[in-house]
């Protein structure tokens, strides 16, 4: 019997690399050759004791770099708050903007991977998570061109000279510092508002061509009020709704100059054939109205003020300078106007736009 063992023993050293093999197989084979039980229990939680030590060992020392590193991130932070105040401030809103944007993309994943889970459509989706999807969407087609422009070897110092004298046009909101939003927004809206002359024109001309003498009169008295500083209410718009899903005033037969006005007062551009002019203007609209079918679902007291004034801004009004109350009340007129209205009627919904919201406050200058 001892022959045995050693002779067994023997051919296990013979073997060599049996020696480095996995603990469990090792204390299986120790128990096979007759090893005590206590021995192998003694040698196992060795084992483990050590591997337990050196796991602390490792997480303490990741924990100690990582707590240097802020220490001197944070140091290097007030040295360029004292020393550099303007590049601090960029600085700053590039590192917020970078975790917002990661904070964001990890949200975007999870509301794709709910919508595959659940095969939801957009439609489906609730307010803020549909939101969120239409707003990256239209972040990611923003650095676009940049991201071209950053292809060829040697061009991210052109990208950074670029970015920096060129902000609005070229980064996206994550990376805009709190005075530039409010100064972006300012010229953004009056870029649309810019448009709001052209819409209205145009809507009188068509109103011009229609056959009935009485929806006619309705929707010249309509264009004329607003084109004189008034506010329409809800009631006017619904009287005319009918003339704008299968007449002249239909998205698919408003004239070309036409549909490039309210492309602006969409913040689409107008530069494209009028095929694919007509599709976009459509196709956001759409997409406005889904919105306000969900933002009804939640209720308007859900929103912050943040979203509060990001629906309006979305919607035609510049709710930069306005208060709170009146960004509230504006929202809701426009939401009994678009969730009355049928898809046929979208093109009612996008004057809508200009007609409700030119004449119910004036922007500073």
């Amino acid at each position: 019997m001892a022959l045995s063992r050693a002779a067994a023993r023997g051919g296990i050293w013979r073997l060599g690399p049996a020696a480095l093999s996995p603990p469990r197989e090792r204390i299986q084979l120790q128990l096979f050759l007759g090893v005590p039980r206590s021995q192998v229990c003694s040698q196992l939680r060795r084992s483990q004791v050590r591997s337990l030590s050196s796991r602390a060992t490792s997480r303490a020392l990741v924990a100690a770099v990582a707590a240097a590193a802020r220490r001197v991130s944070a140091r290097y932070e007030q040295y360029l708050e004292r020393s550099f105040p303007r590049f601090y401030l960029l600085y700053n809103t590039f590192k917020n903007g970078i975790q917002a944007l990661f904070l964001e993309a990890k949200e975007i994943r999870k509301i794709k991977s709910k919508m595959s889970q659940q095969r939801l459509s957009t439609q489906q989706l609730p307010y803020r998570e549909m939101e969120r999807l239409r707003q990256f969407r239209r972040d990611v087609l923003k650095t676009i061109p940049i991201g071209i422009i950053a292809i060829p070897p040697f061009a991210n110092f052109l990208v950074v000279v670029l970015m920096y004298f060129f902000p609005r046009q070229l980064l996206i909101r994550h990376f805009w510092t709190p005075s530039q939003q409010l100064e972006f927004l300012d010229a953004y809206a009056r870029t649309r508002r810019d448009s709001y002359p052209d819409v209205l024109w145009g809507l009188a001309l068509a109103a011009g061509s229609l056959p009935e003498p009485q929806p006619r009169e309705l929707l010249q008295q309509l264009c004329a009020q607003v084109q004189g500083g008034a506010h329409p209410d809800l009631a006017q718009l619904l009287a005319v709704r009918s003339l704008f899903s299968g007449s002249v005033l239909a998205l698919n037969r408003l004239r070309v100059d036409h549909v490039r006005a309210l492309s602006q007062v969409l913040f689409l551009t107008p530069y494209l054939p009028s095929f694919l002019l007509r599709h976009r203007l459509r196709s956001h609209v759409l997409e406005i109205q889904h919105l306000d079918r969900a933002l009804l679902h939640l209720g308007l007291a859900q929103l912050s003020e943040e979203e509060l004034r990001a629906a309006c801004y979305l919607r035609g009004l510049n709710s930069t300078h306005l208060g709170q109350a009146e960004c509230r009340a504006w929202l809701e007129q426009w939401l009994r106007l678009s969730c009355e209205l049928q898809a046929s009627e979208a093109s009612l919904l996008a004057h809508s736009m200009v007609l409700l919201s030119l004449n119910y406050s004036q922007p500073p200058e």
